[in-house]
C-alpha cells in the first residue's frame, strides 16, 4: 500500500514476530534454568551425603543460632547443627517421599482412569462417583486421618500422599482414553476381532502414558509440600529425621526470636525445586500438545 504523501510503500508490521521470538527465548531460558536447578539439587542429594564426612545430627551448643557465614553458609540451628547440611539431607528425604508417593498415586490413578474409560457404562459411572466422593474431602484432612493411624515414619506419609492424590490423574487418564476410543485405528482393532483387554493394553494405555507421566512429574513437588505440611504439624516424619517439614517446624521458636535463617533456607529448598519442576513440566506440556505449542509460537 503506497503512502500518498511520500510515494513509498508501507512495510507490514512485524511486531508479532519479535514478540514470538521473545517468548521463545524466555521459554528457552526458563527451561535451562529449571534443568540446572534440578541438576544441582539431584547432585547435592546424591553426592553430598557420601562425600561429606560430617554428621548432620552433630550437636554443638557453642555454635547455636549463628548467622550465615563463611564456615556455615546457611547458619546453624538452635543446637548448633549446620543448616546447609541439614537442608540437603532434608531435601533428600522429601524427594524420596515425593517421588515414591507420586509414582504410587500415578499407578492408582492410571489404573482407575483406564478401567473407567475403557469399560464405560455403569463401571465408568461408579468409578467416577468414587472419585467425586474422595474429591469432596480435603486432601490434607484425609492425609492427616491416614497418618494418624500409624506411627510417624516415611511409609505412612507415602501411603497418605499416594492415596489422596490419584484423583486428578484418574480424571486425566479417563478423558484421554475416551478421546482415543473415537480414533479410527481403535475402530479397526475392534473390527478385526481384538478383545477389549488387548485394545486397552496395546493401544489405549500407550496413548495415555505421556499424560500420566506428566501428571507424575507435577505431583512430585505437590507431594513434597504435603509431606512438609504433615511434618510441620507433627504428624509426618519423626522430629529426629531431617526433612524440610521437620526443619521448618524446629525453626518456629527461632523465627519468633528474630533468627530468620533457620526458617528461610528450608523454605527455599521447598519453593525453588517446585518452580524448577513447574518450568520443565510446562515445556513438556507444550511438546506433547502440538496445537498449544503452535499457538504460543505466534
Amino acid at each position: 500500500m503506497a503512502d500518498s504523501a511520500t510515494g513509498k510503500t508501507a512495510r507490514p508490521a512485524t511486531t508479532w514476530r519479535s514478540y514470538g521470538t521473545a517468548r521463545r527465548s524466555t521459554r528457552a531460558l526458563r527451561l535451562r534454568t529449571s534443568a540446572a536447578v534440578l541438576a544441582v539439587a539431584l547432585l547435592a542429594v546424591l553426592l553430598v551425603p557420601p562425600l561429606v564426612q560430617l554428621d548432620q545430627q552433630a550437636v554443638d551448643l557453642a555454635a547455636k543460632l549463628r548467622a550465615p557465614s563463611r564456615h556455615h553458609p546457611f547458619g546453624t540451628d538452635d543446637v548448633g547443627r549446620d543448616l546447609l547440611l541439614r537442608c540437603v539431607y532434608g531435601l533428600r528425604v522429601s524427594l524420596l517421599v515425593g517421588v515414591t508417593a507420586a509414582l504410587t498415586a500415578t499407578v492408582v490413578g492410571t489404573a482407575v482412569g483406564a478401567v473407567a474409560g475403557a469399560l464405560g457404562g455403569w463401571a465408568d459411572r461408579a468409578l467416577m462417583r468414587v472419585v467425586d466422593a474422595f474429591s469432596s474431602v480435603p486432601h490434607l484432612l484425609l492425609g492427616i486421618f491416614i497418618v494418624a493411624m500409624f506411627r510417624p515414619g516415611v511409609w505412612p506419609v507415602v501411603v497418605s500422599v499416594g492415596l489422596t492424590h490419584w484423583l486428578s490423574t484418574a480424571r486425566i487418564v479417563r478423558a484421554e482414553v475416551l478421546s482415543l476410543r473415537s480414533r479410527p485405528y481403535i475402530d479397526a482393532a475392534v473390527t478385526g476381532g481384538a478383545s477389549r483387554w488387548r485394545v486397552t493394553v496395546r493401544h489405549l494405555l500407550p496413548g495415555v502414558l505421556p499424560q500420566a507421566a506428566l501428571a507424575a512429574v507435577l505431583m512430585v513437588p505437590h507431594a513434597m509440600w504435603h509431606e512438609s505440611a504433615l511434618s510441620f504439624l507433627g504428624l509426618g516424619l519423626p522430629t529426629h529425621t531431617a526433612s524440610l517439614g521437620t526443619l521448618i517446624q524446629d525453626a518456629r521458636g527461632s523465627l519468633l526470636a528474630g533468627q530468620w535463617w533457620p526458617t528461610l533456607f528450608p523454605g527455599l529448598f521447598v519453593i525453588v525445586p517446585t518452580l524448577a519442576v513447574a518450568g520443565l513440566a510446562g515445556a513438556w506440556r507444550e511438546r506433547i500438545n502440538p496445537r498449544r505449542r503452535s499457538e504460543l509460537m505466534l
